[in-house]
Parts: structure tokens; sequence; C-alpha cells
């Protein structure tokens, strides 16, 4: 009975090419997901990618109220003309100094806050743990401008609750004239208000994101910590913050992001445009877009740029450390 003997292929000879029908259910395979993301991406592209296009046009023109009609004049392409004015100015300079500053002890504060309720909200019984949170949720869903009129009127001259407080206590532990001290008029009482607002309706939620990421812990860690005589510092130091760093990197950019951007708050405890003292980056956007005589929609532009690529290099930091850390991937 004669055998059959199959001869396989030399080495060097190319492997036989797939059927075009398994080729084409490959490609369909390779373009499903680009095809799924399409509609979210043209989404993003027209919410997003288009206004900065235009923020970033109107930069380099001299666009005004005048060119908004229809029949109105083109605008004039004046090149680096705003940002040359603006780089050039000192009020910019110190505007961009009180953003800085504000931003940070904002960002610190609410980070120091949030974390250590956090940790508290741990060591609570859930219950209580869980009333805690719900009540402190509420303060951060309240609405900016809803929290902004409350702090106003707790520090209106005269008649403002913390006003009355402080003229009745005594003189040698607060001073006096405290019944008509003006909160709103320099700086340094002004700014102490607006973190105010901020951290309170801010750690809500640093508080609940920490504790979260606690209830991922293993408790044998701080058992073990414990054990060998570690205090609370070094525990949190050791195990704590090693093991939620991703969550903590994530959390602080993202409240520089939203600190950088306040508004509401500043516009609502400021009440005009008069002091320039008061004035962070959106503020001084808004009034010289809108506020200004005449509106000029070219250099609200220009600084609305500078504080977008201020935003846009955090972002990219907080990126490059999560490409260290193998977060990313």
């Amino acid at each position: 009975m004669a055998q059959t003997v199959e001869v396989a292929p030399a080495a060097d000879e190319p492997a036989p090419a797939p059927p075009r029908t398994q080729w084409r259910f490959r490609r369909r395979l390779t373009s499903a997901p680009y095809l799924l993301i399409a509609p979210a991406f043209i989404l993003l592209a027209v919410v997003l990618l288009w206004p900065i296009v235009q923020m970033v046009w109107y930069s380099f023109t001299t666009y005004t109220v005048r060119h908004l009609a229809p029949t109105g004049p083109t605008p004039e392409w004046n090149n680096f003309e705003h940002y040359i004015r603006l780089l050039s100015d000192p009020q910019f300079w110190g505007i961009l100094r009180n953003t800085v500053v504000v931003t940070v002890v904002m960002v610190g504060a609410t980070m120091i806050v949030g974390t250590l309720v956090g940790i508290l909200l741990h060591k609570l019984p859930n219950w209580l743990s869980t009333t805690v949170a719900v009540g402190m949720m509420l303060a951060w869903a309240t609405p900016a401008m809803s929290a902004s009129l409350v702090f106003r009127w707790l520090f209106l001259p005269e008649r403002g609750l913390v006003n009355v407080v402080l003229a009745r206590l005594p003189d040698w532990l607060v001073g006096s004239g405290w019944e008509n001290y003006n909160w709103f008029l320099e700086p340094l009482p002004l700014f102490t208000i607006l973190i105010t607002v901020i951290v309170w309706q801010s750690f809500p939620f640093v508080s609940v994101s920490v504790l979260a990421g606690l209830k991922s812990i293993p408790a044998e860690l701080y058992e073990a910590a414990r054990v060998d005589g570690s205090s609370g510092w070094r525990a949190f130091w050791n195990i704590t913050l090693p093991m939620l760093r991703p969550l903590f990197s994530l959390i602080l950019v993202l409240q520089i992001i939203w600190d950088l951007r306040v508004f509401t708050q500043l516009y609502v405890l400021a009440n005009s445009f008069q002091n320039k003292d008061v004035y962070l980056l959106s503020y001084y956007i808004y009034q010289q877009g809108f506020n200004a005589s005449p509106p000029n929609y070219g250099m609200g532009s220009a600084i609305a740029v500078v504080m977008t690529l201020m935003i846009l290099a955090v972002t990219a930091y907080y990126v490059r450390i999560m490409i260290r850390q193998g977060e990313t991937r």
C-alpha cells in the first residue's frame, strides 16, 4: 500500500498569503476602534479645539466690537503686538504674580485640609464616615455663585456676621474698628476670603478621593508598621504616600487647573473692576475682553493664550510623571 509523504516547505520559501477575505476582516478589526472614537473626537474638536484656534487667531488681530457685525470690517493682522504690550506691561506681571501666589496657597491648603480630613474619615466608623462625607459633598456641590454670595454677606461691613463678632470681642484680643472694616478693598483680606471660599468648596473632593484610596491599601501594612514602632507620620510617609502617589498627582494637577481658572468667586467678592490690585488672570481676561472701553477681544485672547499655556505646562508635567511611574503606556 503506497504512503503519501508530506514535504515541508523550505525555510527560505515565503509563507502563503492569507485569503483576501481574512485580510479584509483584519483591516476592519484594526480600524474599528478609530471608527468608534471618531464621533467623540469630532465633538471635542468642534467644542474645544475650534474655540482654541479662534482664540489664538484673535490674539494676533485687532478684533473689537466693530468687527462683530456681519457687515463690519475684517480684523487687521497685528502680529505679536498684543503679546509685546502684554509682556512689557508691569500690571500684567503683577497680576501674574498674584495669580501664581494665590493659586499655590489655594492648592496647598486644599490638599492639606482634604488629606487630613480623608485620613480622619478613614479612622471613623463606617456610618459616621458616610454621614460626614455626605455633608461635605453638599458644600462641594454648592454652586460657586451661591457660595460666594454667602461669604460676601458674612464679611459685609457693619452688618456682616464676621464684623459683628469681631467687634464684640475684647479689643486687646482682636483690636478695634471692625464695625466698618471693608474686607473687599485691599488685596490681602480679599484674597484671604477668596482662598477660604475655594478651600471650603474644594477640600471635600480631595477628602473623598483620599478616603477611597485609603480603602484600597491593605490594613496589614499599617499593622506591620505599628508593630515596628512607626509613628503615624512615618506610616503616612512610607506607606500612604507611596501607595497613593498617582492619586495625589492627579488631584494636584486637577486642583491647579481648577484654581487657575477661578473667576466667579472673585467676580462676586470684588463686585467691580475698579481695583486692579485684586485682579487675577481670569478676571483680567474678562475685564479686557468684555468690560474695557472699548472691549478688546484681541488682548483678552492673548491673556487667555498665556493662561492656557500655563495649564498645558502643568498637564504636560503630570503626564511626564505618570510615564515615569509606569502609569501610562
